[in-house]
């Protein structure tokens, strides 16, 4: 088996919408080419209902994600780190790919507020492995 081109932490407050929905998107659309981690730094007790809706209309299941706890190990793992509104909580390491995508929070939302910000995360994934694939 090839090792993986990268590996991608995406990282929000609660672990539960944005780098839910980055981290379904990247796992379906890059396979096994990239390695894929998400994280809070105040994760939630579960997913958002409205992004597992919003990501089931594209047919990715992100219904059975847990959100994690942010840890040092997992940016240290990874060669990405995307944070989606966490701020300062991030640690930061030498090396690393440091990207801060502004989007809309989905917290508190229903489906049809939560699907623009679900295309908008698509597009950035998916500009994100042109990028991986253009230096693998």
């Amino acid at each position: 088996m090839t090792p993986p081109l990268a590996s991608v932490l995406f990282v929000c407050v609660h672990n539960a919408g944005r780098s839910q929905m980055a981290a379904g998107f990247l796992r379906h659309l890059a396979g096994d080419r990239v390695e894929v981690r998400s994280a809070g730094s105040l994760p939630g007790d579960r997913v958002n209902p409205a992004a597992v809706a919003a990501m089931a209309e594209t047919g990715i299941d992100i219904a059975g994600q847990r959100p994690k706890v942010l840890t040092t190990e997992a940016v240290q793992a990874s060669d990405y780190v995307i944070t989606m509104g966490c701020g300062d909580a991030c640690p930061v390491f030498p090396g690393k790919h440091y990207l801060d995508w502004a989007l809309d929070d989905p917290a508190g939302q229903g489906v049809e507020a939560v699907r623009p910000i679900r295309d908008a995360i698509r597009a950035r994934v998916e500009g994100l492995i042109a990028e991986i694939d253009g230096r693998g």
